[in-house]
């Protein structure tokens, strides 16, 4: 078995930091806009004017890189190319997604606001897979310009976890539906033009059949933001919506009635696996960090790095992102080679587990560089309150552990691999 990446793409990670030196580090540095990634981050990103709103600037900036990026060739790299990609693999997004937060904050990868110089727009995914002719007209070419997006009201405020008992409904009345409910945590709520939003059409609460998606505008009769909702890492993209009889043709429906529970599972292994690398590059670039100042920092007249009890957390950490390593890349590389949902099990595995690390990494970093680290002159709490959210959002660890043992168990079954008839 050869466990090295393959020559290719790491002739690519060698061209991605070359452009980011090149262009996307003098961005960040020019006109001040290093204050959205030292000390005074937070503040600067958000609009405290605007109910904790993410700041215009802060999203002009990312805008202006992903511009950049998509100019250069990076962004699109795991679309199907006659979309402007290069039909980047699952295992490429991995090490990729693992490299670029392993560099740390900045401009390049801000896992805050799932930015990257690298796109992971699940939005065009779906789009892709799942719209009609006439959605993918009008939608595809938007998207790709970056002019057009919409959020994803799943969640809601007494269901989270289990969709299926989602208390939205939606009743068709000739050629439209009428939806009335409310939905929370809707992320990036505040710029998006359309919600899409989840309803039980159909069956009672707890079908996984029944639930359509619909693509409804924001400016609806009827649709209402009711909160931002202001998070452990601000600013908050998460909005609080009502809505009350608002109406939307049949063609909102996007993916088929009753299938939309399907839209949401289709791409969450692909989503999972990606996430799971960046928080084992955050980890990893907490380790190393700690290291180096451990190395530097004298105490008592020698380093701190002769100490045992600061070398061998570290130690438990660094084993446990090698194995974590060796996880992702084998999952990664199954997930191309038989499936996305193949190994739906090992996708779990690696998503709570490097949530869970990243956190315990970054909580040793501040350990390691004392009252430094506990500021926010070090990335280290920021990184930290970011991904705490992820042990809850995205399938909460329990649920992700949950679903590894109805796999153990016999409860629950992988599908078959590619080209594999399923019983």
């Amino acid at each position: 078995m050869d466990f090295d990446i393959p020559q290719q793409l790491a002739d690519y990670l060698d061209e991605i930091d070359a452009f980011i030196e090149r262009e996307i580090k003098p961005l960040e540095e020019q006109d001040d806009n290093i204050r959205f990634f030292d000390h005074r981050r937070e503040d600067a990103r958000t609009d405290w004017n605007r109910a904790g709103l993410p700041d215009h600037q802060w999203e002009a900036l990312l805008r202006e890189a992903r511009r950049r990026a998509d100019e250069a060739g990076h962004y699109r790299y795991p679309y199907p190319r006659e979309y402007g990609g290069q039909e980047g693999t699952n295992l490429d997004m991995a090490i990729i997604r693992e490299h670029l937060a392993a560099r740390g904050l900045g401009l390049h990868c801000d896992l805050q606001t799932e930015h990257s110089i690298v796109g992971n727009n699940v939005g065009l995914l779906l789009m892709i897979e799942y719209g009609t002719e006439e959605q993918k007209a009008e939608w595809i070419p938007e998207i790709l310009a970056g002019r057009r997006s919409f959020a994803f009201g799943i969640t809601e405020p007494d269901h989270g976890s289990d969709a299926t008992h989602m208390e939205t409904v939606a009743v068709r009345e000739g050629d439209q539906w009428c939806i009335n409910g409310e939905k929370t945590w809707n992320t990036g709520i505040h710029s998006a033009p359309y919600d899409l939003i989840f309803a039980r059409t159909s069956g009672e609460a707890g079908d996984a059949q029944g639930i359509t998606a619909f693509m409804v505008p924001m400016v609806a009769p009827g649709f209402e933001v009711e909160e931002m909702l202001w998070t452990f890492n601000m600013p908050t993209d998460h909005g609080h919506v009502s809505l009350t009889n608002v109406k939307v043709p049949n063609s909102a429906i996007f993916g088929g009635e009753g299938r939309g529970l399907g839209v949401v599972q289709h791409f969450f292994n692909e989503n999972r696996i990606r996430q799971a690398a960046s928080s084992l590059g955050a980890a990893q670039f907490c380790i190393d960090e700690s290291v180096e100042y451990a190395k530097s920092r004298k105490p008592f007249g020698k380093p701190l790095a002769v100490n045992q009890a600061i070398q061998f957390p570290l130690v438990e950490l660094q084993t446990q992102c090698e194995m974590l390593r060796a996880l992702i890349h084998k999952t990664a590389w199954q997930m191309d080679t038989y499936g996305a949902f193949s190994v739906s099990d090992k996708v779990s595995m690696c998503n709570y587990w490097s949530n869970r690390l990243c956190c315990e990494a970054a909580d040793r970093a501040m350990q390691v560089h004392g009252g430094l680290g506990y500021s926010r002159h070090k990335p280290f709490e920021h990184i930290y309150r970011h991904h705490r959210r992820y042990r809850i959002t995205e399938g909460a660890e329990e649920i992700q552990m949950r679903r590894v043992a109805g796999y153990m168990f016999g409860f629950m079954k992988q599908r078959a691999p590619k080209g594999v008839a399923e019983d």
